[in-house]
């Protein structure tokens, strides 16, 4: 069964208050997109990657290919208005039967054991959703105030949210939606159910500032 990977890397940077896209940051002398890309060479050779930009990045991302000689194989995709659309762009390239991954660009810290893990029970059980338990104590609010939220109850998503190849592409024919705010619920609109797997806690998305202060600090995981 061929194994693919689709990241979408559509940062702009702006939360970020960088004037580089986010994914195109350096961490450890290159930028995060060749660290999260690397994560799945690492797992599985033979997996196809799928990279999803904004086309105004797209030649940027060749320069900088160019300049780090980074030689990966991929195949290089115009991304769309929404999330949702990049991903269904990035589908197009996608055979089935398969098994493909949707994973943000900037989360380089994914470990092989949780990419192993999503693909494995994707395999089985036709998704894999690796999600971590909730730490902090949770209150959701309320034009009344707010009340306590069981954080037992609750878990924390993350990507590579993993699929059958068949079930993601046949959910990926809606029409875009604004409550579909991972591919997770694209799946679940079809009738499909969830199923959530480990993930780890250092699969952090690269976001703000204070992001790259702990990437840092995680360096040794992808050095």
């Amino acid at each position: 069964m061929q194994f693919y990977v689709v990241i979408v890397a559509g940062g702009s940077g702006k939360r970020m208050g960088a004037e580089i896209p986010k994914q195109f940051l350096e961490l450890a002398g290159r930028p995060v997109l060749m660290h999260t890309i690397e994560r799945f060479k690492s797992f599985n050779d033979s997996v196809e990657i799928i990279t999803v930009l904004p086309e105004d990045q797209l030649r940027h991302w060749i320069e900088l290919k160019e300049k780090y000689s980074f030689n990966v194989p991929e195949t290089l995709v115009k991304g769309g208005s929404h999330r949702f659309d990049s991903v269904k762009n990035g589908l197009q390239f996608v055979n089935v039967p398969g098994v493909v991954a949707i994973h943000d660009g900037v989360r380089p810290f994914v470990s092989i054991e949780t990419i192993k893990r999503c693909f494995e029970t994707a395999e089985k059980l036709g998704n894999a959703i690796p999600s971590i338990s909730i730490t902090e104590s949770l209150r959701m609010i309320s034009d009344k105030g707010s009340n306590p939220i069981n954080r037992l109850l609750v878990r924390q998503i993350q990507t590579p949210q993993v699929f059958s190849a068949e079930l993601l592409k046949k959910a990926y024919l809606l029409d875009y939606k604004p409550e579909y705010t991972d591919d997770a619920t694209v799946l679940e609109s079809i009738g499909e159910k969830i199923n959530l797997v480990e993930g780890n806690r250092e699969n952090i998305k690269i976001t703000n500032p204070e992001d790259l202060i702990i990437s840092t600090a995680l360096l040794p995981t992808i050095s």
